[in-house]
């Protein structure tokens, strides 16, 4: 027997296929002969350009998880930045979709863009909606605005079935804007489920227990969001032990605020810990100047490199802090954070802005000092931007504040920094990120700096030099970026050649490399050691700050 397939986004045309073959049955013997196999066609695509493929596109999940009766009708498809848009468009329109719904952030609104206006000039009845955060504030006059048919603003997991049921029926015609209601979190089914094998394997699993954000700190569009509102604690252990069950170790909580809420941080600790196993990493956001007793016996009995708290510390200048507001005890974080160095295997990732208003270079420079000295495994070093409907537009005018007109709206200059201050820093950001976040050179960096010195003063000399040397911050490779840091401290900084030879040897080999660079030849080295088995488990950059 044969098959005849029919691809249809309308069931009523295979079910009048259907009965025109059983009423010629007896007269032509055709379903005597051929099977009849009906495969639907989605009429609803939803689509988005990740930074990066191992990033899972979440918010799409949650859509697709809150689509009800139209979930048969809809499919998810990623791409990638830098994916060809004509590729793209090609694969979104292959089933001839009705709606076409892209989530919208800041690294990909311009190529989206693009994609936006290819499609609508090659199929332009098909329906746009937009959603997510670079769409849902100033949204009138952006150029994919301008294109699109529909655009979600806010918390989409509700809003955007309900628009789908009304142009699918074409009983009335929504307007173009639509400010979705903030769902309540029991009316929002989870969308664990939704994650693949493939995503299981080789993406990055995210997860959240709540949303919302009790902090107004003007640079951040979760200033916007001031309820916090938690899921159901049962439900979504339960969620989380079904994704352990399909073999996920690594979670990335998004949460903006997880220490906020005790009773639930507790919990979710306590469920991972119940269940650890070596391969267990967990990420959270923490407030950096609230951790308590019963979090910290929790997070004690984790092993290293199990948890990786990211900790926005921003800026130790009060003034700027007051002016931005956000409020928080630089004692209490100080405090906390040499807690964790001290007493826990927590990697603490620290975040530090450049370009605040009234923060100038020396006031930068103290405060990164001063996170230095509290000793987290990384520093992010971040430019302010200017992100659509957050507040910190209010100090333009008085601080002298130049953004990029372009995404991601990087600082260009203040009324206290230059835009030539700027781009150094963006280059010290860079370099830091390459020598110290990275893990390749945790012993090493220690010869940077001695004691009274400022790291920041000795790492901008070092970040000048490295840019005067190579004439680029990207595409070095670690053998030579090696090479540069002995020459760095030998020649420059004059430390004994002996030292910094055995501590980039040490760095070099610690996770498992056995190759010696040329530089390295002539000193008297030791044999390669085994590769530390807990580590191996941690993602790489976690791996490498593990203590020896």
């Amino acid at each position: 027997m044969s098959a005849v397939t029919l691809l249809s986004a309308e069931p009523k045309y295979a079910g009048a296929l259907s009965a025109w073959l059983t009423a010629h049955q007896d007269s032509s013997g055709l379903t005597s002969t051929y099977s009849l196999e009906i495969v639907s066609m989605p009429e609803i695509i939803l689509a988005t350009l990740n930074a990066r493929y191992w990033h899972a596109a979440f918010g799409l999940r949650y859509l697709l998880a809150n689509m009800g009766p139209l979930q048969d009708k809809t499919e998810i498809l990623e791409f990638g930045i830098n994916d060809d848009s004509i590729e793209m468009l090609s694969r979104i329109l292959a089933d001839n979709p009705r709606i076409v719904g892209l989530g919208v952030y800041i690294w990909n609104v311009e190529p989206l863009t693009r994609l936006v206006a290819e499609l609508k000039r090659v199929r332009p009845e098909t329906i746009v909606v937009l959603g997510g955060p670079e769409v849902s504030y100033e949204a009138q006059g952006q150029a994919i605005v301008e294109l699109a048919d529909h655009v979600i603003s806010g918390e989409a997991d509700l809003a955007f079935p309900r628009l789908c049921t009304e142009l699918l029926s074409g009983t009335s015609q929504p307007e173009k804007f639509i400010a979705a209601a903030v769902p309540p979190l029991d009316q929002i089914k989870l969308p664990y489920d939704l994650y693949t094998d493939e995503d299981i394997t080789q993406r990055v699993i995210y997860v959240e227990a709540s949303r919302g954000c009790p902090f107004t700190c003007e640079f951040c569009l979760s200033a916007l969001e001031i309820p916090v509102r938690t899921f159901a604690v049962e439900d979504f252990l339960a969620a989380m032990q079904q994704l352990l069950d399909r073999g996920v170790r690594q979670f990335k909580f998004v949460d903006r605020t997880f220490n906020l809420n005790l009773r639930f941080s507790q919990a979710i600790l306590q469920f991972f810990l119940d269940r650890y196993d070596p391969a267990l990493f967990l990420h959270f956001e923490m407030i950096p100047d609230r951790l308590p007793d019963s979090l910290r016996e929790l997070i004690q009995q984790f092993p290293p490199g199990a948890l990786q708290f990211e900790i926005g510390v921003q800026t130790f200048n009060d003034d700027v802090g007051e002016l931005i507001s956000r409020r928080q005890d630089n004692d209490k974080l100080a405090k906390n954070f040499r807690f964790l160095r001290e007493e826990t295997g927590v990697h603490v990732h620290a975040d530090l802005i450049v370009g605040l208003p009234g923060e100038s270079v020396e006031s930068f420079a103290a405060g990164f000092d001063r996170l230095v000295a509290l000793d987290p495994q990384e520093i992010q070093v971040g430019l302010l931007k200017r992100l659509r409907g957050t507040p910190i537009v209010r100090h333009d005018e008085p601080y002298d504040m130049v953004y990029s007109p372009h995404a991601p709206y990087e600082i260009l200059s203040t009324g206290l920094i230059d835009f030539e201050e700027i781009h150094q820093l963006r280059r010290f950001s860079r370099y830091w990120d390459l020598v110290s976040n990275s893990g390749n050179f945790v012993q090493t960096r220690k010869l940077l700096w001695s004691d009274g010195q400022s790291p920041y003063q000795v790492f901008r000399q070092l970040s000048e030099w490295l840019f005067a040397t190579e004439n680029r911050a990207h595409g070095i490779s670690l053998q030579r970026l090696a090479e540069l840091l002995f020459q760095f401290l030998t020649e420059e900084l004059g430390r004994p050649e002996d030292v910094v030879a055995q501590n980039i040897w040490a760095d070099y080999t610690r996770g498992g490399r056995s190759d010696r660079p040329a530089f390295l030849r002539r000193f008297d080295l030791p044999s390669v050691g085994k590769k530390r088995g807990r580590s191996s488990a941690l993602p790489s950059r976690q791996s490498r700050h593990v203590e020896v």
